[in-house]
């Protein structure tokens, strides 16, 4: 397997399905969710390389309660995901996704079925309005999926 992009400048030889296991095994070191949501706080501190020039409302994830910036480039046909919010929780679960998604093809990004979001419990413990903004951080890395997607093929 070909090296993966993860996280903003890691390279890693894993799968998504390697990476979201991984995600629900951390998850599962934590006994209870307010230790859970510090955690997620802290992998959003440790979301970094967001270019200030992109804070713009071209570039927010719509359906947020919360200010979410994603922004993408093509890096040999792969999706490189750059994101940042305002609220801690939402970045830190923006930074899972980025973690999951980045350097992935648009295929891969489109078919990835994100499992560990409901294995961690993450679905049942957010707030329904940071549940909707986290089902718009996914469509939105998706829809930029498909639109690489339809560039590679033209």
């Amino acid at each position: 397997m070909d090296s993966r992009l993860r996280g903003n400048d890691k390279t890693v030889d894993k799968s998504i399905q390697e990476i979201e296991d991984e995600v629900v095994d951390e998850f599962s070191f934590f006994e209870n969710w307010q230790d859970k949501y510090e955690y997620i706080i802290e992998l959003g501190k440790k979301l970094k390389g967001y270019p200030e020039d992109k804070r713009t409302d071209d570039n927010k994830v719509k359906g947020c309660q919360s200010s979410v910036w994603l922004v993408t480039s093509d890096e040999n046909g792969r999706i490189i995901f750059k994101a940042d919010s305002d609220s801690t929780i939402v970045k830190g679960l923006i930074a899972l996704l980025v973690r999951v998604l980045n350097g992935r093809t648009p295929d891969e990004v489109l078919n990835a079925k994100l499992e560990f979001i409901s294995k961690t419990g993450l679905q049942q413990h957010l707030a329904q309005t940071r549940a909707n903004g986290l089902a718009a951080m996914i469509k939105q890395m998706k829809m930029y999926a498909i639109a690489y997607k339809a560039k590679q093929q033209n």
